[in-house]
């Protein structure tokens, strides 16, 4: 069930909250109000005089009317009544008669909001809790952070490998018999292979510290976070679901007391006797017995049940302030990807520039005059024999 945005009554605007606290409902329909800045909560309405105190939500609630039956975990269970209906032993108010509750975060699709009820397990026949969604959100994004370092480390082999060819080519003594300026510069391009290798060596370093490394010691954290939020929120869950199975048991505990209660009474009725009146009597204590025993077992539910969802708020608001962190470390990290590459690009280019201009320096007839200065064997041009 998806909460949705609603106006505030007519009194909450003539007495507008504290400008950081926001008003919504519990699953039981009871308003409750949340400090958008500390996310502190609470049952009593804030006021805008300091000091006055606030009641926290572990106060005590009443369940609302009404009878579910939690079915095994591959079932979605739902009951429904007239004021309430549960779903896998989380009581919310019904539809017909539960005021519009208003977000935590309008506008803003916060996970607090709209992971409540559990859902069928798409992979199979049972069915996973919006806490379980969340998770799984979550860990999805922790595999792709650890894909992503991968990437980067195949990156860094290439650059490494690149630098060692670039190396090694640079020392090939191919051409070096080669003279003049064209020589000059065919000696400038090999020794610009031997630069240029120096450059990928120092990205794929950068690319390490900077980037590899970043990645992986923030999935280590973001790891052991998700381990500790995944069995605390199980466990409180747990425990709702065996506090609701009590009250099931004290239900029918006490439907069954009553039952035997009325068959003594129409007993007595047709025919009256000292044994039967006293057997009423213990009914009627088992029955008040049984009273109390369910009226306990739904305190230690709505206690359960309290807890839990004040839980799944600050939990599911942590997660969210992770998930952004993630999104926002890569984010950073990617960018100073992008900028060690440029930087590699124009390291590159500052080792071409030499070689570029000796190439414009290349003049065919002057290496002719070198060469023939260097190597001519006469000057004297032969002629015809006379007789």
């Amino acid at each position: 069930m998806t909460a949705s945005l609603g106006q505030l009554p007519v009194d909450d605007i003539r007495d507008p909250l504290p400008p950081q606290w926001r008003c919504y409902m519990s699953p039981q329909g009871r308003r409750y109000y949340v400090n958008t800045t500390n996310n502190e909560t609470t049952w009593e309405r804030p006021s805008s005089t300091p000091g006055t105190p606030k009641m926290s939500l572990r106060h005590k609630n009443s369940l609302p009317a009404g009878t579910a039956i939690y079915l095994s975990p591959s079932e979605l269970s739902i009951s429904s009544t007239s004021s309430s209906f549960v779903i896998n032993c989380v009581t919310f108010p019904s539809l017909a008669c539960m005021p519009e509750q208003q977000l935590l975060k309008p506008n803003e699709w916060s996970y607090c909001d709209y992971f409540w009820t559990d859902k069928k397990d798409p992979q199979g026949n049972g069915c996973i809790t919006g806490f379980e969604v969340l998770l799984q959100k979550q860990l999805k994004g922790k595999q792709m952070q650890k894909e992503m370092a991968e990437f980067i480390r195949e990156r860094i082999k290439i650059e490494e490998e690149y630098a060692k060819n670039l190396s090694k080519l640079s020392q090939i003594p191919l051409a070096s018999q080669e003279e003049g300026t064209l020589g000059e510069a065919w000696a400038q391009l090999k020794k610009s292979l031997a630069d240029e290798a120096e450059v990928h060596l120092k990205f794929s370093s950068k690319l390490q510290s900077e980037v590899e490394k970043p990645f992986l010691t923030f999935r280590e954290n973001f790891k052991k976070d998700m381990k500790r939020f995944d069995h605390h929120i199980a466990d409180l869950r747990k425990q709702l679901v065996g506090r609701y199975a009590a009250v099931e048991k004290a239900r029918k505990a006490l439907a069954d007391r009553q039952k035997e209660l009325e068959l003594k009474t129409q007993q007595l009725e047709i025919k009256l006797s000292n044994k039967i009146e006293e057997d009423i009597k213990k009914a009627r204590r088992k029955s008040t017995q049984a009273g109390d025993d369910l009226m306990r077992c739904v305190d230690l539910y709505n206690q359960s049940q309290s807890k839990w969802f004040e839980e799944m708020v600050t939990t599911s608001l942590e997660l969210e302030r992770l998930e952004l962190e993630r999104v926002e470390m890569i984010r950073q990290h990617l960018c100073q990807y992008t900028t060690l590459r440029h930087e590699t690009d124009m390291f590159n280019q500052s080792t071409m520039e030499p070689v570029d201009q000796l190439l414009q320096c290349v003049d065919p007839a002057k290496d002719r005059e070198l060469w023939v200065r260097e190597n001519k064997t006469g000057e004297i041009r032969p002629v015809d024999i006379e007789i």
